[in-house]
């Protein structure tokens, strides 16, 4: 099976195709790797497909910030420009340009 190669990339802020969620990458999956209690969890209906891209979001709604777990299929570019009020943002992050993020260099000893 070829893996597809992923449309969106860390750093990039992204909003839930349904849901009403937006959030910044900061990880991806070239396919499903979460855990199948999880897969089975989401309504059959609309369970997407385990062979695309998903993304690990630092994602807010209206009440929380928390941490989500994606499928490509179900993400669009974030068009509002602006940035993203994960508490966690400045801990990975940088600077914020309007649609994405850069990460933070890497701290290495």
């Amino acid at each position: 099976m070829e893996l597809r190669r992923a449309k969106y990339a860390i750093g990039q802020v992204v909003r839930h195709r349904i849901f009403p969620f937006r959030g910044v990458i900061f990880d991806v999956d070239p396919e499903f790797a979460n855990s199948e209690d999880w897969w089975l969890s989401i309504p059959a209906d609309v369970r997407p497909h385990k062979d695309q891209p998903f993304y690990h979001l630092l994602a807010e709604n209206q009440e929380s910030a928390y941490v989500a777990y994606v499928s490509e299929q179900n993400l669009l570019p974030d068009e509002s420009g602006e940035p993203v009020g994960h508490p966690q943002a400045a801990l990975l992050f940088d600077s914020f340009h309007g649609d994405h993020y850069t990460l933070r260099p890497r701290i290495s000893h």
